[in-house]
C-alpha cells in the first residue's frame, strides 16, 4: 500500500485508474502482487466489470523492473486490465528495444501497453481524472486514504469477529434447557472485543465518510463518488446494524445471565444465613437454659448471651441487606421469579423472625431472672440485718428508747413483708416465662433443665419464707419484752411519782396543816380533814407499793435487775413512816385540842348560879394540864424513826396557834376566879 493506490479517478471506459509508482530502490514482486491481489479486491463486481487503466510510473525506475511489473500484471490481473499506461522518463530507454519487448508480447499479455510521457497521458485520460502528480487536478492524499482504509479494515476485522462471538453467544442462549443456556454462556460469556468500543469506531467511521461525501474534504474539494466503492460505506453500514441487533441480544443475554446470577446468589446467602440460624444459631440457644442462682451467675448469662446476640446480629444484617435485594427484584416484576423470590423472603424473614422471637424470650427471662436473685439478696440482707438486730440484748435507756427501737423493728419487718411479696411475684413472674419455654424448644426435652429452674425458684421463696417466720417468731418475742420493759419503766416511773406525791403531802402536812382551831367544832372539822388527807396518803402509798411489786414480778419474767426500784422502795417506805408520824402528831394535837377546847367551852358557858359548878372546880385543873401539855407539843419538833427532827408551819405559825390556847386559857382561868369568890364570901357571912 506504499507504493499502490487506487485514486478514485476513471478513464474514458468508465474504468477505474490503478496507479503504480516505481522507484529506483529494488522493488518486490511478492509484495507488489499481494498489494494487487488486496487493492482489486476493494471494487465491486460492477466496477471490475468495467476494466481497470495501470498507469506503471517508471519515470524513477528501470526498463526491466517496468517490464517485469507489466509481465506480473498479465499474471494477477489479466482479465480486469484494458490499458496499460507505462510513464517513461525523460532520459528514456532504448525505443528499440522497448517497442520490440511490448510489441512481441501484445497478444500474450491481452492488454494494449503503452508508453507515454508524463504530459501527454491527457491523451488518454481525462486531466481531471489524473493527479498532480501527471498533470491532472484530481485531489488525492493517499496517507489519508490509507489511514482510512486501516481504520475500516480494523473495524471490518473487529466487527465480524465480534459478530461471529455474539451469534455464538446469543445462539447458544437460546437453546432448549437452562443447563445447555448455563453451560453455553459460562464458555462464550465475554466477547474478545468490547461491543461498545467497536460500534463507536464504527459510527466514527460512517460519520467520517457521510461528512466527506456531503461536505467535501478539508481541502474543499468535493469527494469522489468512488468513495462508496473504496470505502464500502454501505457495507459499514450493514455491519453497524448487525451489530446493533447481536448486540442488543447480547445486552438481554447479560441481563439475563446476571439477573439469575444475582437470584442465585441470593438464593445461596439466603441458605447461609437459614442454615446458620438453624444450625449453629440454634445450637447456641439450645444449650442455654439455666438461669443462674445468684446475680453474678446471672450476669454472667446475660454477658454469654450477649455474645450469642452479636453473632446474631451480623447475619440479621445480612438478612435486612437480603431483604432489600429481594424487595428491589420484586419491584422489577419479572413474573417468572416471582414467584420464588416470595418463597425465599418468607423462608428467609420466618427463620429470622423466630431466632429473633428466642433471642428476645431469652434475654427477658435472663432480665427476670436478675431481677429475681436482686429481690431474694435485698431480702436476705434485709432478714440478716433483722436477725442481727434481734441478736442484739436490749439495753434501752428508758420507755421512748424502747418505742423508739420497737418502731424501727416494726418498720424492718413491715419492709421484710413487702421485700417477700415482691419475691412472690417476681417468682411466680419467672416461673410462667420458665413455662412457656417448651413452645419453641425445637423437639428437645426442657423437663429436667426447667425442673432444675422451678426447683431452684421455689427453692429460694421457700428459704426466704423460713427465715421470714422465724424472724416473726422472735420478733413476736423481742416485742412482749420490750412491751413488757417499757411497762417496767413506767412502772418505775409511777412509784418514783408516788413517792414524789407522797414527799409532796408530808411537805404539805408539815408547812399547810398547822391550825389547831378556835373552837371544839373547827377543830374537829380539822379533824376529819386530817383523816381524809391520811386517806388519801394511804392510797398513794397502796399504789407505790403495787407497782414496785408490778416491778418485782417483771424483773423476774425480764431475768434483769431495775436500775431504780432497788432505792425506791426504801425512799418510799421512809416517806410513809415519816409520813405515818407526823400524821400521829397531827391527830394527837387535835384530838388534844378537841379536848381542851370542848372543856373550856363547856366550863364558860356554864352559869355561876348553878351551884353544881362549885363541884366542878377539879375540871379547871384537868383543863390546864391539858393547856399545857398541848402548848408544850406545840414546841416539840415531829422525830423521825432516822433521828431526824422536823416542826410544823414556821416559828410565827405556832406562836400564834399557842397565843389562842392562853388566851382561852385566861379566860378559864377568870372563870375559875369568878366561881370561886362566891366561895369565899359564904363562910364570912
Amino acid at each position: 500500500l506504499l507504493f499502490l493506490s487506487e485514486t478514485g479517478g476513471k478513464d474514458r471506459r468508465s474504468g477505474l485508474i490503478l496507479t503504480i509508482p516505481l522507484c529506483l530502490e529494488q522493488t518486490s514482486m511478492d509484495e507488489l502482487s499481494v498489494t494487487l491481489d488486496y487493492l482489486l479486491s476493494i471494487p465491486s463486481e460492477k466496477c471490475k466489470a468495467r476494466g481497470f487503466t495501470v498507469i506503471v510510473d517508471g519515470r524513477k525506475s528501470q526498463w526491466n523492473v517496468v517490464k517485469t511489473v507489466v509481465l506480473m500484471l498479465q499474471n494477477v490481473v489479466p482479465a480486469e486490465v484494458s490499458l496499460v499506461c507505462v510513464v517513461k522518463p525523460d532520459e528514456f530507454w532504448d525505443k528499440k528495444v522497448t517497442h520490440f519487448c511490448f510489441w512481441k508480447e501484445k497478444d500474450r499479455l491481452g492488454f494494449e501497453v503503452i508508453l507515454v510521457s508524463a504530459n501527454k497521458l491527457t491523451r488518454y485520460i481525462e486531466p481531471c481524472q489524473l493527479t498532480e502528480d501527471f498533470g491532472g487536478t484530481l485531489t488525492y492524499d493517499h496517507m489519508d486514504w490509507l489511514n482510512k482504509r486501516l481504520v475500516f479494515e480494523k473495524f471490518t476485522k473487529e466487527s465480524t469477529s465480534l459478530l461471529d462471538e455474539l451469534a455464538l453467544i446469543n445462539n447458544g442462549s437460546d437453546k432448549g434447557t437452562q443447563q445447555e443456556r448455563e453451560r453455553s454462556i459460562d464458555l462464550n460469556f465475554l466477547p474478545s472485543v468490547d461491543p461498545e468500543t467497536v460500534l463507536q469506531t464504527g459510527h466514527e467511521l460512517l460519520s467520517e465518510l457521510q461528512q466527506r461525501r456531503f461536505n467535501g474534504s478539508d481541502g474543499g474539494v468535493s469527494w469522489s463518488p468512488m468513495d462508496d466503492e473504496l470505502l464500502a460505506q454501505p457495507q459499514v453500514m450493514k455491519l453497524l446494524d448487525s451489530l446493533r441487533e447481536q448486540y442488543t441480544r447480547y445486552q438481554e443475554v447479560c441481563r439475563q445471565r446476571s439477573k439469575r446470577t444475582q437470584l442465585e446468589e441470593i438464593q445461596q446467602k439466603v441458605m447461609q444465613v437459614v442454615n446458620w440460624l438453624e444450625g449453629p444459631g440454634s445450637e447456641q440457644l439450645r444449650t442455654q437454659w439455666g438461669i443462674g442462682d445468684s446475680i453474678r451467675a446471672s450476669q454472667a448469662l446475660q454477658q454469654k448471651h450477649e455474645e450469642i446476640e452479636s453473632q446474631h446480629s451480623e447475619w440479621f444484617a445480612v438478612y435486612v441487606e437480603l431483604n432489600q435485594q429481594i424487595a428491589a427484584l420484586l419491584n422489577a416484576g419479572d413474573e417468572e421469579d416471582l414467584v420464588e423470590l416470595k418463597a425465599l423472603q418468607q423462608q428467609l424473614s420466618d427463620v429470622c423472625y423466630r431466632q429473633a422471637s428466642q433471642l428476645e424470650f431469652r434475654q427477658n427471662l435472663l432480665q427476670a431472672a436478675l431481677e429475681f436473685h436482686s429481690v431474694a439478696q435485698d431480702l436476705s440482707q434485709q432478714l440478716d440485718g433483722l436477725l442481727g438486730m434481734l441478736c442484739v440484748d436490749v439495753a434501752p435507756a428508758d420507755g421512748a428508747s424502747i418505742q423508739q427501737t420497737l418502731k424501727l423493728l416494726e418498720e424492718k419487718l413491715k419492709s421484710v413483708d413487702l421485700g417477700l411479696q415482691g419475691l412472690r411475684e417476681k417468682g411466680q413472674s419467672l416461673l410462667d416465662q420458665i413455662s412457656n419455654q417448651a413452645s419453641w424448644a425445637y423437639g428437645k426435652d426442657v423437663t429436667i433443665e426447667n425442673k432444675e429452674n422451678v426447683d431452684h425458684i421455689q427453692g429460694v421463696m421457700e428459704d426466704m419464707q423460713l427465715r421470714k417466720q422465724r424472724c416473726e417468731d422472735m420478733v413476736d418475742v423481742r416485742r412482749l419484752k420490750m412491751l413488757q420493759m417499757v411497762q417496767l419503766f413506767k412502772c418505775e416511773e409511777d412509784a418514783a411519782q408516788a413517792v414524789e406525791w407522797l414527799s409532796e403531802l408530808l411537805d404539805a402536812l408539815l408547812k399547810t396543816h398547822i391550825r389547831l382551831g378556835d373552837d371544839a367544832q373547827e377543830t374537829r372539822v380539822l379533824l376529819e380533814k386530817h383523816r381524809k388527807f391520811v386517806d388519801v396518803a394511804q392510797s398513794t402509798y397502796d399504789y407505790g407499793r403495787q407497782l414496785l411489786q408490778a416491778t418485782v414480778v417483771l424483773c423476774q419474767s425480764l431475768r434483769c435487775t431495775s436500775r431504780s426500784s432497788g432505792d425506791t422502795l426504801p425512799r418510799l417506805n421512809r416517806v410513809w413512816k415519816q409520813f405515818t408520824v407526823t400524821s400521829e402528831e397531827r391527830v394527837h394535837r387535835l384530838e388534844t385540842a378537841v379536848a381542851f377546847h370542848s372543856t373550856a367551852e363547856k366550863i364558860l358557858q356554864e352559869c355561876p348560879d348553878q351551884p353544881e359548878a362549885f363541884h366542878e372546880m377539879d375540871q379547871f385543873d384537868e383543863i390546864e394540864a391539858v393547856g399545857k401539855s398541848l402548848l408544850d407539843r406545840l414546841t416539840v419538833p415531829v422525830v423521825y424513826p432516822d433521828g431526824s427532827e422536823q416542826y410544823f408551819g414556821s416559828p410565827s405559825d405556832m406562836a400564834s396557834a399557842a397565843e389562842h390556847i392562853r388566851e382561852k386559857m385566861k379566860l378559864v382561868s377568870l372563870k375559875k376566879q369568878q366561881l370561886r369568890q362566891p366561895e369565899a364570901t359564904t363562910p364570912e357571912s
